[in-house]
C-alpha cells in the first residue's frame, strides 16, 4: 500500500509539472510577456452561451488580473463600505466551482479611485502557495487549498505608504522570495518578503513619487545572473534579487503606470513613448537601442511578439511598431477606454476596454479587428490566457471563455 501511495503521489507530482506549462501564475503571465501558448476562442456570446464555459459571481470589486495554477482559478476581491474586507477566492478551471474562499480585515489604508479597488494588484505563485497583495499593502500567503501560511501588514512597518487613489503595483516571485514595490509620497521602499516564513529578507529605499509599476524578472546569461527591473517615474534600475543591491540605473522620465518588458533581452518601457534599452555588457549601464514617441502606451503595457511591438493607449489606439527599429507598421482604432493590458495568443491579440467588450484584433502586416465580444460588466484587469482558454475577471464576475466541446 505504501508502495502504492508513493507512485501515486509521484504521479500526481509529475502531473502538476507538466500542468505548468499552461499556467498563467502572475500579471501578465508567467514571463510578465501578456503572451499566451494557446489561442483561445476569437468571440463568444454571454445572452446565448457560446464559448462561455462558466461564469460565477464575485463578492467584491476588483481591478486584478486572475491566476491559473495547476488547474485552478485564483482572484482577489474586496468588498464592504471602506473596501476594508480582502477576499481571495479558488475556482475550479474545469467548472467553474468554487473551492474556497478566505477572508481578511485590511491593516492598511483603503481609500482608492472609484474605478479602482484595494483588490488592484494581481497575485502571483511559485506553484505551491498563492501570494495575494492588496493596496492596503496587506500581503497574504496561502498555500493552494487556502490555509493560511503567513500575512503581513506592511503599513505597520510603513505607515505613510499609501495614496488617495490606491495602489496597484502586483508582486513578482523570484526563486524563494516575493518582491513588492510601494511607491509613493509618503513611505516608499521595495522589499523582498520570504516565502515560506514571510520575513523581510531586504528592503531598499524607492523614490517619494507616485507609481503603478510592477517589478519584473531579467534573466541573466549565466545561473544566478538574474536581475529584478523596477521602474519608476524618475528611470528605471536593476536590483541583485538575493540583496536588493542596485546593479545598474537609468534617470529617464517613465510612465508610473505602464510596467517594462523583455524580450530577447532588450528591455521596452514607456519613457518618452517607448524606450528600448539593449544587451547590457558586464559593466556599466544597457545602451538606448531607440525611442519613439510614435509608440506612447498609457496605461497598458508594451507587448512584444515576433518582431513587433504592440502598445494600447487609453483612448483606443493600437499601435504596431518594428521591435528592432521603433519604426510604426500600423495603426488601428478600437472602440472604447483601455486600462488593462492585451494579450497575444499565436495571431491574435485580445483587448478587454472598461466597458467590458473583448475586442479581437488579427495581427500581421496590417491589423484587423475581427470580433468583438460583450461581457456586460466594466473590465480593468488584464485577461488571463490557459490551456487554450481565456479567464476575465469583469467588475462582479469570473469568466472563462472556451470553445465548447
Amino acid at each position: 500500500m505504501r508502495n502504492r501511495q508513493t507512485v501515486l503521489s509521484a504521479v500526481l507530482i509529475l502531473a502538476a509539472f507538466a500542468a505548468a506549462g499552461a499556467d498563467w501564475p502572475q500579471f501578465r503571465g508567467s514571463e510578465s510577456s501578456s503572451i499566451a501558448d494557446a489561442t483561445p476562442p476569437l468571440e463568444f456570446d454571454v445572452a446565448s452561451g457560446k464559448n462561455v464555459a462558466w461564469s460565477t459571481p464575485l463578492p467584491g470589486r476588483g481591478a486584478s488580473s486572475p491566476i491559473v495554477v495547476a488547474g485552478r482559478v485564483y482572484v482577489t476581491a474586496s468588498s464592504g463600505a471602506n473596501q476594508d474586507r480582502l477576499h481571495v477566492l479558488c475556482f475550479d478551471s474545469a467548472d467553474g466551482k468554487q473551492l474556497w474562499e478566505r477572508q481578511f480585515w485590511a491593516t492598511g489604508r483603503t481609500l482608492c479611485h472609484p474605478t479602482s479597488s484595494i483588490a488592484a494588484p494581481t497575485p502571483a505563485s511559485d506553484g505551491q502557495r498563492i501570494f495575494a497583495f492588496y493596496s492596503s499593502n496587506d500581503l497574504v500567503c496561502l498555500d493552494l487549498d487556502g490555509n493560511l501560511q503567513w500575512y503581513r501588514g506592511l503599513t505597520y512597518d510603513h505607515p505613510t505608504a499609501a495614496n488617495d487613489v490606491g495602489m496597484a503595483s502586483s508582486p513578482l516571485v523570484v526563486g524563494p522570495l516575493v518582491i513588492v514595490q510601494v511607491e509613493c509620497l509618503g513611505d516608499s521602499f521595495a522589499a523582498a518578503i520570504d516565502t515560506t516564513t514571510g520575513e523581510t529578507r531586504w528592503r531598499i529605499d524607492r523614490p517619494k513619487v507616485m507609481n503603478w509599476c510592477s517589478p519584473v524578472l531579467l534573466h541573466g546569461k549565466q545561473p544566478g545572473a538574474d536581475l529584478i527591473l523596477l521602474q519608476g517615474p524618475d528611470g528605471i534600475s536593476a536590483h541583485d534579487p538575493k540583496t536588493g543591491r542596485a546593479v545598474w540605473s537609468i534617470d529617464r522620465k517613465c510612465n508610473g503606470i505602464p510596467s517594462p518588458v523583455v524580450h530577447d533581452e532588450v528591455i521596452y518601457l514607456a519613457s518618452e513613448g517607448l524606450t528600448a534599452l539593449g544587451k547590457r555588457s558586464t559593466a556599466g549601464d544597457p545602451e538606448i537601442l531607440w525611442a519613439t514617441k510614435q509608440l506612447d502606451p498609457a496605461s497598458s503595457s508594451p507587448v512584444v511578439q515576433d518582431g513587433s511591438v504592440y502598445v494600447l493607449n487609453r483612448a483606443g489606439a493600437l499601435t504596431c511598431g518594428d521591435a528592432d527599429t521603433g519604426e510604426v507598421k500600423w495603426r488601428l482604432r478600437l472602440k472604447g477606454s483601455f486600462w488593462a493590458t492585451p494579450v497575444v495568443a499565436g495571431n491574435y491579440l485580445f483587448a478587454a476596454n472598461s466597458d467590458g467588450e473583448i475586442i479581437t484584433v488579427k495581427l500581421g502586416d496590417q491589423g484587423e479587428i475581427v470580433a468583438t465580444s460583450a461581457l456586460g460588466e466594466p473590465v480593468y484587469g488584464s485577461p488571463a490566457v490557459a490551456g487554450g482558454a481565456m479567464f476575465v475577471r469583469s467588475d462582479a464576475h469570473l469568466s472563462k471563455i472556451a470553445e465548447q466541446q
